[in-house]
């Protein structure tokens, strides 16, 4: 899968220092199976290291492409170990907009309610998103985003670190300098206050 991508910055190519197309081709070609079990080991996902790989391979040909070849391993570990980071921090992102929905519909059985069924993002790609779909998503996170901008400072700190952070209570205590119980406080205020200005916006998550 490889080599295509020696092509990409070859007009871009000057000095006789600099790495050629031939020279990027094999160093990707010597790299790729390394950088897939790296991958793999580090997301347990065969596709989902693939795409990580092809994307770093991606980077490196076009941002470094012409960079002098010792500088490829450097360059490429770099880049495929901040794909894998990006990958987590999508994830994380994904688990936070999961656990608030679930946590201002706990009405609802966890084993039976996932939230992002009817609230996709645009990296699922399990079925299409449509576009009013995406639309509305994007609507519901900037109201919601604007929600904890209203919350007290202490019940956002508690809340992101309960549920962004995804800290125990004890841990969060521990953070913010208080009891275990005035951090279930917190979150329960800022739960409450939180359906009620979604309400507001006519945004019933029951």
């Amino acid at each position: 899968m490889c080599r295509e991508f020696a092509s990409i910055r070859a007009d871009h190519l000057g000095a006789t220092e600099l790495s050629t197309p031939q020279q990027l081709s094999e160093f990707l070609a010597q790299a790729e199976r390394r950088a897939y079990k790296q991958a793999q080991y580090a997301v347990r996902d065969e596709h989902v290291a693939l795409d990580i790989v092809q994307d770093a391979m991606m980077k490196l040909a076009e941002r470094y492409g012409d960079h002098p070849p010792e500088e490829f391993p450097m360059l490429f570990q770099r880049i495929l170990q901040n794909t894998i980071r990006d990958y987590y921090r999508r994830q994380k992102v994904r688990s936070f907009w999961t656990t608030l929905m679930s946590s201002l519909s706990p009405q609802h059985d966890a084993e039976d309610f996932d939230p992002l069924d009817t609230l996709q993002d645009e990296d699922n790609a399990s079925q299409p998103a449509r576009p009013d779909a995406v639309l509305a998503q994007s609507q519901l996170i900037a109201v919601i985003e604007e929600a904890l901008g209203k919350l007290p400072a202490r019940q956002r700190e508690a809340f992101l670190l309960r549920y962004w952070e995804e800290m125990d209570t004890a841990e969060t205590a521990a953070v913010m300098g208080c009891s275990e119980g005035s951090v279930k406080t917190h979150c329960s205020r800022a739960t409450h206050a939180l359906s009620a200005i979604l309400k507001e916006r006519g945004i019933d998550l029951s």
